[in-house]
C-alpha cells in the first residue's frame, strides 16, 4: 500500500520509505499506520514509525485502505440534475454539510437522467465501497429503482418509489399547502383562490389537501370554483388572472413563485395593488424571484437543504426508521400579505 503525499524527498512518500527511516519492516509500518488489532508491536518501534511519518509527510492511500478493510467514509450522491440547477443544489449541499459532520466525503454524481450513465456512477461507486448512496431528483417524484442500488444501503431523496423497501426523504406538500392557506388566513382573508398545477405530481395533490384542510380547519366551505388550474411558470399566472377576479378572491396561493410573478403583472395590468387589492402567496421559495419582486413575496420554502442533510442522517441511521420521512417547508414572510 502506497503513500498518496509528497514528502520532503521531493517525490510520493511510502510506506517502504518510512519502513527504512524507522529500521523496521513495511509489515511492521502497516501494522502502525492503520492502528491494527492484535499486532504485537514493541513501543520503542512503534514510535520510530510514528516519528518517521510525521517526519517524511506520509500519508495513508485511503482508498488502498477502503479496498483492504471492505468499508469507506465515502457517501454517494447520484443526481438527475440537481448538480446543474442551483435551486436544488442546496440538496447537495445539505448532504455535504451533514456528511462532513459524521467524518464522511460525500462523491458526487450528476446523470443529467441518462441511465447508462446512471449505471456507470452506481457501479463506480460500489466499487468505492461507499458506505451507501443517495438517490435524488431534483423535483418530488415517483420514481422507479435503478437495480444497481440495492446492492447497498440506498436512500431516496426528494423522490420516492412505493413498495421498493427503500426509505424516502420528501418535503411535506401538504404540510406546506395548508401553511400557505393558513398566511392568507392569519391575514384576515376569508375567500382564497388557489392556482394549482397542471401537472399531475404530489405537489399538486399534497398542497390542495394542504389548502382544503386549512379551510376546513377555520370553518370555510371548501369552494371549488376557487381552485383553478394554471401552467407552472409566469404565463400560467398571468392567463389566470381573470378568472382570479371573476371568482372575487382576495388572496390567492400559487402554486410556485413563477404563477405568482405571472400573477403580479395580471393584477398589475387591471390597476390593482398587493396586498392591498389582492394578497398573494407563492411556493418554492425562489430567491432570485420571491425576494426580488415589488413587493417581495411572502412564499412556502422547499426544504431542499434539510432533505439532503436528513438523507445523510437516515443512511447512518441517526434518524428513526420509518418508510417515508416527511420535512417540514417553513414559511417565509414578506410584504405580499
Amino acid at each position: 500500500m502506497n503513500g498518496t503525499d509528497h514528502g520532503r524527498q521531493g517525490h510520493a512518500v511510502t510506506m517502504r520509505d518510512v519502513a527504512k527511516a524507522a529500521g523496521v519492516s513495511v509489515a511492521t509500518v502497516s501494522h502502525v499506520v492503520n492502528n491494527k488489532s492484535g499486532a504485537r508491536i514493541g513501543e520503542d518501534a512503534r514510535r520510530r514509525v510514528q516519528e518517521a511519518v510525521v517526519e517524511l509527510g506520509y500519508r495513508p492511500n485511503a482508498l488502498a485502505k477502503t479496498l483492504s478493510q471492505g468499508s469507506s467514509r465515502f457517501i454517494g450522491l447520484v443526481a438527475d440534475a440537481i448538480a446543474t440547477t442551483p435551486f436544488a443544489g442546496q440538496i447537495i449541499h445539505g448532504a455535504q454539510d451533514e456528511a462532513w459532520k459524521h467524518g464522511y466525503v460525500l462523491l458526487v454524481a450528476n446523470t443529467e437522467g441518462n441511465p447508462a450513465v446512471e449505471n456507470d456512477a452506481v457501479t463506480m461507486m460500489l466499487e468505492h465501497q461507499v458506505r451507501g448512496i443517495l438517490y435524488s431528483t431534483w423535483y418530488h417524484r415517483e420514481i422507479v429503482v435503478p437495480e444497481t442500488l440495492h446492492q447497498t444501503d440506498t436512500v431516496l431523496v426528494n423522490c420516492f418509489a412505493d413498495d421498493s423497501g427503500l426509505p424516502a426523504v420528501v418535503p411535506d406538500e401538504q404540510q406546506g399547502g395548508r401553511t400557505a392557506t393558513e398566511e392568507l388566513l392569519a391575514a384576515g382573508h376569508r375567500r382564497i383562490a388557489f392556482l394549482n398545477t397542471t401537472t399531475p405530481s404530489p405537489a399538486q395533490t399534497g398542497r390542495l389537501a394542504g389548502y382544503r384542510a386549512a379551510l376546513e380547519a377555520a370553518g370555510i366551505a371548501f369552494d371549488e370554483h376557487l381552485v383553478q388550474l394554471a401552467e407552472p411558470a409566469q404565463e400560467g399566472g398571468y392567463d389566470a388572472t381573470a378568472q382570479v377576479l371573476a371568482c372575487g378572491a382576495t388572496g390567492v396561493f400559487c402554486h410556485n413563485d413563477r404563477v405568482a410573478m405571472g400573477l403580479y403583472d395580471g393584477l398589475r395590468e387591471h390597476g390593482l395593488r398587493i396586498p392591498e387589492d389582492v394578497a398573494v402567496v407563492g411556493f418554492d421559495n425562489q430567491d432570485v424571484i420571491a425576494a426580488h419582486l415589488r413587493p417581495p413575496l411572502s412564499t412556502v420554502a422547499l426544504p431542499h437543504y434539510e432533505l439532503g442533510a436528513a438523507g445523510v442522517r437516515v443512511l447512518l441511521g441517526l434518524e428513526p426508521p420509518v418508510d417515508v420521512l416527511r420535512i417540514a417547508c417553513p414559511a417565509i414572510r414578506r410584504q405580499s400579505v
